[in-house]
């Protein structure tokens, strides 16, 4: 187990850390839950970069770098449909969507083949994270910012808040649209048995 590795790993228990903040009411809560996202998120990036200069890149860090993504973006997703922030039909498209394509993955690897995220699903990511960076960050402006700087912030919560929202609505969509780009591109390793 490697340093890339166990960054990669560290983004799963942090998700529950995350969303178990989300539900917490003492002061500083909301700003210890985006931080600890915001350096999950780096994390994401830095990961990859060790591993490529260390050339320590694996199989095992490819699935499991898309894998955590997918735990964190879920984890925090069925959390704001909980809190009704995030419709739920934009939480079932994305699951549904995330569970095909590992799906797909778990299945081309079986077959010695390796489906590591293109430009089209790491865009996709990239807009989730930034989306939930703003869902994320609204309580915190609202609650620890009004404290620290006695200010009412709640206006400016409310468009970043859905800015989240939008961003969200874009990075379903780019979900769907990368998601089809997968199927089209495997379909053949992957459906193969079933047209054989």
């Amino acid at each position: 187990m490697n340093l890339p590795n166990i960054i990669t790993l560290s983004r799963i228990p942090a998700m529950f850390v995350i969303v178990g903040l989300m539900y917490c009411d003492f002061l500083g809560a909301a700003s210890i839950a985006f931080w600890l996202f915001i350096i999950s998120a780096v994390g994401d990036w830095y990961d990859g970069y060790l591993a490529r200069k260390g050339n320590m890149v694996s199989t095992f860090g490819k699935l499991m770098d898309a894998l955590s993504d997918k735990i964190m973006v879920v984890g925090l997703v069925v959390a704001f449909v909980d809190k009704d922030e995030i419709p739920l039909v934009l939480a079932l498209i994305t699951l549904c969507r995330e569970f095909l394509i590992t799906g797909m993955r778990m299945v081309a690897a079986s077959k010695g083949v390796i489906v590591s995220a293109d430009r089209g699903g790491k865009t996709k990511t990239l807009t989730q994270l930034i989306a939930l960076g703003c869902l994320l960050g609204a309580p915190m402006a609202e609650r620890d910012w009004a404290h620290l700087f006695s200010y009412d912030f709640a206006d400016f919560a409310e468009v970043v808040s859905k800015i989240g929202l939008i961003g969200f609505i874009l990075g379903t969509t780019l979900a769907v649209w990368s998601g089809f780009r997968y199927v089209m591109k495997y379909r053949k390793v992957v459906f193969s048995d079933i047209d054989g």
